[in-house]
């Protein structure tokens, strides 16, 4: 599977020179990401397929005798999870995604109790993971340091594919994975997600996940994007840029409430100051840009509203209790849709199509 890496053929250095698409060829191989690094390493048949293929492996999942056989998927597999940076959704997402392929996983989620507190390179403690295991899943606050890592193992005798499970404030691939799963569930009576309007509220100068999901919706005809925020911490120009590249249309604004009614999808977002080291962001007063319980009456009754969490107050504790409230389906969307991108790393997807179709025949 690991064979002819383009990546032997580029200094990190050159590398580091490339635009992000300029970076995509290096990751695929056959067609497919061999890592999962960035979200325009996606397009748009293959976010189809992965979408079809975490629905498969969930239905088949309703069984013992379907459980069985995927935790018997990968079971010759481990997998490293180098968290450094907090995380409990993602970890745990990730974690039980490799308990349902029969993996088994170790984990660093404190980096001073790794031979870092010694001086000890980061990449030199993942290239000794990578001599341990067959798959490095990796949170990182720095941007770019899981593709540099990528880089660094393709170069390597024994070059095993990376997840990215957060890149400093840049990227979270994964979880735009399981956003737009999300999207084609709560839209596949209403004609999937083409066509269709989503707001992204709250701090989207920092939210990493806006970033990822704004990029793939692009590959959607007539998908309209609200950015609401504050002026502080509104949407960054490099993804506008992308977006204009793309011919998506979109809006800047801060009348939120007048977006409402417009919208498909209200994805919210919370005040990220763990980046803030002046802490200026929790002077701003965001109140007016919260998804209060009144709210739902300007909803459109096919609406939804997501979250990437994890919340504070921007969404009211009454909402929960709407079947419009889709951010605990996020939830258990990003398990599904892990294991569906594990199984296409591994080359074990064609196994589950052939289960499935006996199992619906």
């Amino acid at each position: 599977m690991y064979k002819e890496n383009p990546l032997r053929h580029i200094s990190w250095a050159d590398f580091q020179q490339l635009s992000v698409r300029e970076r995509v060829p290096y990751f695929t191989r056959e067609g497919l990401p061999c890592h999962a690094l960035f979200s325009q390493q996606f397009d748009r048949s293959y976010l189809e397929w992965l979408g079809d293929l975490a629905t498969h492996v969930r239905k088949i999942a309703k069984t013992r005798g379907g459980m069985r056989f995927l935790q018997d998927l990968c079971a010759e597999k481990r997998a490293m999870l180098y968290f450094a940076q907090p995380s409990t959704r993602t970890f745990l997402s990730f974690y039980a995604a490799c308990q349902i392929l029969g993996m088994k996983t170790a984990e660093v989620r404190d980096t001073a109790t790794s031979s870092e507190i010694k001086g000890e390179s980061q990449e030199d403690s993942v290239r000794t993971f990578s001599s341990y295991f067959d798959l490095i899943i990796m949170r990182h606050p720095v941007g770019g340091f899981a593709e540099r890592i990528a880089w660094l193992l393709s170069n390597t005798d024994r070059p095993v594919p990376v997840i990215s499970a957060g890149s400093g404030k840049d990227q979270h691939p994964t979880q735009a994975l399981l956003d737009v799963y999300t999207l084609q569930r709560s839209f596949a009576k209403q004609g999937g997600i083409d066509g269709k309007s989503i707001a992204f509220v709250g701090d989207l100068a920092r939210g990493r996940t806006v970033r990822s999901l704004a990029a793939l919706l692009s590959l959607y005809k007539g998908v309209k994007a609200y950015f609401v925020a504050p002026e502080p911490l509104q949407i960054g120009p490099d993804i506008l840029e992308l977006l204009d590249q793309a011919g998506m249309v979109y809006e800047v604004t801060d009348a939120f409430e007048e977006i409402i009614p417009e919208a498909d999808a209200i994805y919210m977002t919370r005040i990220q100051d763990e980046w803030d080291q002046a802490q200026e962001s929790r002077a701003l007063d965001t109140s007016g840009f919260h998804f209060k319980a009144g709210h739902l009456s300007l909803l459109k009754p096919t609406g939804i509203i997501m979250h990437p969490l994890p919340r504070r107050n921007e969404i009211d504790p009454e909402v929960d209790a709407d079947p419009r409230a889709k951010y605990w389906r996020q939830v258990r969307n990003g398990m599904w849709i892990r294991v569906a991108l594990m199984l296409t790393l591994f080359q074990r997807d064609q196994e589950v199509d052939r289960y499935y179709a006996d199992l619906i025949s």
